[in-house]
């Protein structure tokens, strides 16, 4: 009886290990998606807020620039954010070459070796 027991699946809470969330939006975005929309703010209505004729392009504008700044930081720090920049990688390229070399301060070294291969050779015998 105890080897029945032992081969049942035991259930599991499904929730321990899951990151925190409100609905879509992970909570680690949350703070810094505060802070991008009080800083598009503060630089439509602060700084370029004499441009805009009325409130609505003030918003407007407002409101791209939180969700472009938004969206950025989403991809960028994003739980999963590897499967978009992977996609940047580039490929090398595999070439073969042959140069010679060549120092950069005019000494000749091969010149040097190849004396020093001769003598240690011929002082051998």
């Amino acid at each position: 009886m105890s080897e029945e027991t032992d081969r049942e699946f035991r259930p599991v809470n499904q929730i321990l290990g899951a990151q925190p969330s409100l609905g879509p939006i992970p909570a680690d975005q949350i703070f810094p998606w505060l802070v991008i929309i009080l800083a598009a703010y503060l630089i439509v209505n602060g700084v370029f807020g004499g441009i805009f004729a009325d409130d609505f392009q003030r918003w407007l504008w407002t409101a791209l620039i939180a969700g472009w700044g938004i969206a950025t930081w989403w991809i960028l720090s994003g739980g999963r954010s590897w499967r978009f920049l992977s996609k940047f990688i580039g490929v090398p390229t595999w070439t073969r070459g042959f140069a010679r070399y060549y120092s950069l301060l005019e000494v000749n070294h091969e010149a040097e070796n190849r004396k020093t291969k001769h003598k240690g050779r011929r002082s051998r015998k």
